[in-house]
């Protein structure tokens, strides 16, 4: 069946698919899914999608960041300022080119992650408590499909800065 024949088929579905997505997104905007407890609402999306990229993949330069995530080095060096004056990430020289500058996350920036993790996985316990298992682990599966379907389709229409299909890092 040919996509314009589903589109017809499913249009219905497509359009509360559609809809639901644009309501997630406010509502995940809304409450930056902040968590539960004092950690609620304490990070912004972008300083926990940094922090989260340099604690799984380790410190790294700018340029390296940037390209991780699919932004640019200079959103990259905006956003990294505040982490760095609050003292959550650290910049140190290359240990191999001494004029390069990388980022890493400090200890006091990995505990604090830590805290607003801990307290987003309350609320995802929380909000799916009376879901079985293999629920969860299906919606988290379809959510990073159609998350990495969404980097694709923007790496390929050429939107500035998404390296190719990257895949959504865990968390």
């Amino acid at each position: 069946m040919s996509m314009d024949m589903t589109i017809i088929g499913d249009s219905g579905l497509l359009d509360t698919l559609q809809h639901e997505v644009a309501v997630f997104a406010r509502r995940a905007e809304q409450t930056r899914l902040g968590g539960v407890g004092q950690v609620r609402n304490s990070m912004d999306r972008a300083a926990y999608l940094l922090l989260n990229r340099l604690d799984k993949e380790g410190p790294m330069g700018v340029k390296a960041l940037a390209a991780s995530m699919g932004i640019d080095s200079s959103t990259v060096t905006r956003q990294v300022a505040p982490l760095v004056d609050t003292g959550l990430v650290k910049r140190t020289s290359h240990p191999e080119d001494g004029r390069a500058v990388v980022l890493q996350l400090s200890p006091r920036g990995q505990s604090r992650l830590e805290e607003v993790r801990s307290s987003r996985r309350q609320l995802m316990a929380e909000l799916t408590h009376e879901w079985t298992p293999e629920e969860r682990e299906a919606f988290c599966t379809l959510l990073t499909r159609f998350n990495t379907a969404l980097s694709a389709r923007m790496a390929a229409h050429g939107v500035p800065g998404v390296p190719g299909a990257e895949q959504p890092s865990p968390s």
